[in-house]
């Protein structure tokens, strides 16, 4: 694995979501092709324009690594925000991941508890007769505790996953809820519901690297294809949807790319940058 080059002053930054945005489940030959393409022009973008990459994903580094050899990718990122944003990596010229120290103070000033996660699903399942459902597939990593929530009507979804958001923010507790995507090894029809430290997600991580990088706000850009990836492009100046984002993310977002994927990406970034 290579790192894409790294600037001595950051002039830009890009965001992207990883599953479903950066790298394609499918894995098709033309979408490889596309991804590809990408890692050359952003290695382009980094030393004509001053670029620093992030990858802001729900997913694990772990995970990250095992789909990037799937895919045959070869460039790393200059930082990871993984386990949405709980995990802040800065990514030296060696390849090697370095944690960033005032990142995990937030971290850390959260006192985020899975005892306290535990009591909460408890409470909702007597209190409320709501349950929740471990993402087991994907494991649990240290401070995200991520489950399923499938509704049973609209009516009392609307109101158990307010129930949700009422009492995790009572306890302290962090939390993203959104409609899960197949096509990232989500089950169909349920709902994403993740328990993380206060003061983390994918909105803080953009927030924090634009500080740590010293970048101006208004020279970000942000990718994503889903509900958990709104808040982020919002907190850039410019935002973007892919074409294949679910129809729950474009209700909420319209600045939207007209392709999807790597294409999609690389189209916004050459009229932005007209190269």
């Amino acid at each position: 694995m290579q790192v894409i080059y790294t600037p001595a002053v950051t002039e830009y930054l890009i965001f992207f979501d990883f599953d479903e945005t950066y790298y394609p489940h499918e894995c098709l030959p033309e979408q490889l092709n596309m991804i590809y393409e990408l890692e050359q022009y952003l290695q382009q973008l980094a030393r004509n324009h001053q670029v620093k990459i992030a990858w802001v994903t729900g997913s694990s580094v772990q995970q990250i690594q095992a789909k990037m050899k799937t895919a045959g990718m070869t460039q790393l990122p200059h930082f990871i925000a993984s386990n949405l944003g709980t995990e802040m990596w800065e990514v030296k010229s060696d390849g090697q991941l370095v944690t960033v120290p005032s990142w995990a103070k937030i971290i850390g000033a959260s006192r985020f508890s899975r005892r306290d996660v535990e009591d909460l699903l408890s409470e909702l399942k007597s209190t409320y007769n709501i349950n929740l459902h471990e993402q087991t597939q994907f494991g649990q990593s240290g401070y995200k505790m991520n489950y399923y929530y499938y509704p049973v009507s609209a009516v009392k979804t609307q109101y158990d996953l307010s129930i949700i958001r009422h009492l995790a923010a009572n306890c302290g507790i962090g939390i993203n809820i959104n409609i899960c995507n197949p096509k990232a090894g989500d089950p169909e029809h349920a709902y994403d519901v993740d328990f993380i430290p206060a003061g983390t997600g994918k909105k803080a991580a953009v927030q924090f690297l634009v500080k740590y990088c010293q970048v101006s706000p208004s020279k970000t850009l942000a990718f994503g294809d889903s509900g958990n990836d709104i808040e982020m492009l919002k907190m850039a100046a410019h935002g973007y949807l892919l074409q294949n984002a679910t129809d729950e993310a474009k209700s909420c977002h319209h600045n939207v790319a007209p392709y999807p994927y790597a294409e999609g990406i690389l189209h916004v970034c050459r009229n932005f940058f007209r190269e």
